[in-house]
């Protein structure tokens, strides 16, 4: 149930629940993201994050949205943390926007040595972070060919699962890479692991 309030509404900022939509004298209209014992947390559509302390008093409240910040929110509701999770799936999927990926600890600071089949030639040091990197780029890549191949009008839809499947397979031959990340939810998954 969300509930208007005029642009006079002045109050502190400590009077203000998670999920308001606020107006900032100097930052602008933005939404309360988390809120502390000294501060409150509120992301400006034009300023990007910014804490305000407790005490400011010049924020005007705009709507009062009700969403819960944490834990389960009532029913018919969601939190601000079902939120946050669906627009990074949302971001994920449909924007060239590259996930944090980690490289397992015992990696950091390691070296991929190419060594060749003579000794006539030397071995090529390869820092396995640069290498890890390089391997993070070839899935984005891949995830927006995914998304271009699904998006795309002209093709049908006998044609786009053609394209998927070898997109799988791709997927397929890169689980070997799977050692070097350091979360288990974000390895390369193949055929096997679709079915």
């Amino acid at each position: 149930m969300q509930q208007a309030f005029n642009n006079d509404h002045i109050m502190e900022t400590t009077d203000f629940p998670v999920g308001a939509k606020v107006e900032h004298p100097q930052f602008g209209v933005g939404i309360i993201t988390k809120k502390s014992v000294t501060t409150t947390r509120i992301f400006f559509l034009h300023k990007g994050d910014k804490e305000i302390a407790n005490s400011f008093s010049g924020l005007k409240l705009i709507e009062d949205s009700h969403i819960p910040a944490e834990g389960k929110a009532d029913e018919g509701q969601i939190s601000l943390s079902d939120l946050e999770k669906v627009f990074s799936g949302v971001l994920r999927r449909y924007v060239d926007f590259p996930e944090t990926v980690e490289i397992g600890e015992r990696w950091k600071k390691g070296v991929l040595i190419l060594k060749p089949g003579t000794d006539q030639l030397k071995p090529k040091e390869i820092p396995i972070d640069s290498f890890f990197n390089k391997i993070i780029l070839i899935r984005d890549r891949l995830r927006v060919l995914e998304q271009r191949i699904n998006s795309n009008e002209k093709l049908s839809e006998e044609e786009k699962i053609n394209l998927q499947q070898y997109i799988t397979r791709i997927y397929g031959s890169l689980t070997t890479f799977n050692v070097l990340f350091r979360h288990k939810e974000q390895y390369f998954v193949g055929e096997k692991g679709t079915q």
